[in-house]
């Protein structure tokens, strides 16, 4: 299974660093794919990785605020954001699909998912 962490609440202008831990399976087959959610609005795609880290995709949002990153030795995925707006303000799940195409940004595609880190960014 998944596990985020490094939530938390923080001012605009700030960062935060999630990080997403693989349990009881190896990540490193995997495409990891960061989502959020706010209430009454659908789950969207953030950022996603490639299996051997060899490709990265954002959403357009997140394109040169966020960084996403892995450690496959370390079962580990990051999203670093930067520069935090109060619309960044959502529940923050990581999530794996197979490896082929490392674009994932719909849901539907996931194989697992984490239970989600609550990131609130105050003006």
């Amino acid at each position: 299974h998944l596990q985020e962490s490094g939530g938390g609440s923080v001012q605009a202008g700030e960062s935060l660093k999630l990080t997403c831990g693989g349990y009881g399976n190896t990540m490193s087959y995997f495409t990891i794919g960061w989502f959020r959610q706010v209430p009454g609005k659908a789950r969207e795609g953030v950022a996603s990785i490639a299996s051997s880290a060899e490709a990265t995709h954002y959403a357009e949002f997140a394109e040169g605020r966020f960084t996403i990153s892995r450690d496959n030795g370390q079962n580990r995925v990051w999203l670093q954001m930067n520069n935090l707006k109060p619309e960044d303000t959502a529940v923050y799940y990581c999530a794996a699909k197979g490896p082929y195409n490392s674009r994932f940004f719909d849901p539907t595609d996931a194989e697992f998912w984490g239970r989600g880190t609550q990131v609130t960014v105050s003006s």
